[in-house]
């Protein structure tokens, strides 16, 4: 569990980021190089590298180089396991609130009585 929790943690860590949740967007549609990824933001190529890296860490992404062009492409099995997480929350939350429904009808019913 803790390696699963330690992944979980640097996948919520690189999505918290607009740049990078932008970059996961982008590559959801097909592969791109730095270049094309990096075009849309206002920000030096060291920095924006920087959450390439990030993202590439937590292997969100992969890249590949051939020539001096580098391309990165989305890997999809690490956001299985966050949407896996997030739908265990919703679905506890949903049973805790199911109950509490129940709880305060049977309470409603009592004081109607």
């Amino acid at each position: 569990m803790p390696q699963q929790s330690q992944n979980l943690d640097g996948i919520f860590h690189a999505l918290a980021d607009p740049t990078r949740r932008a970059v996961i967007q982008r590559l959801g549609r097909k592969p791109a190089s730095v270049t094309e990824l990096a075009e849309p933001f206002d920000m030096a190529l060291p920095s924006f590298m920087q959450h390439l890296q990030l993202l590439e860490d937590c292997k969100l992404v992969r890249s590949k180089k051939s020539g001096r062009v580098r391309t990165y492409e989305l890997t999809p099995a690490p956001l299985s396991a966050a949407e896996k997480w997030v739908s265990a929350q919703r679905a506890q939350w949903a049973r805790r609130l199911d109950s509490l429904d129940d709880y305060l009808s049977r309470l409603a019913q009592k004081e109607h009585k």
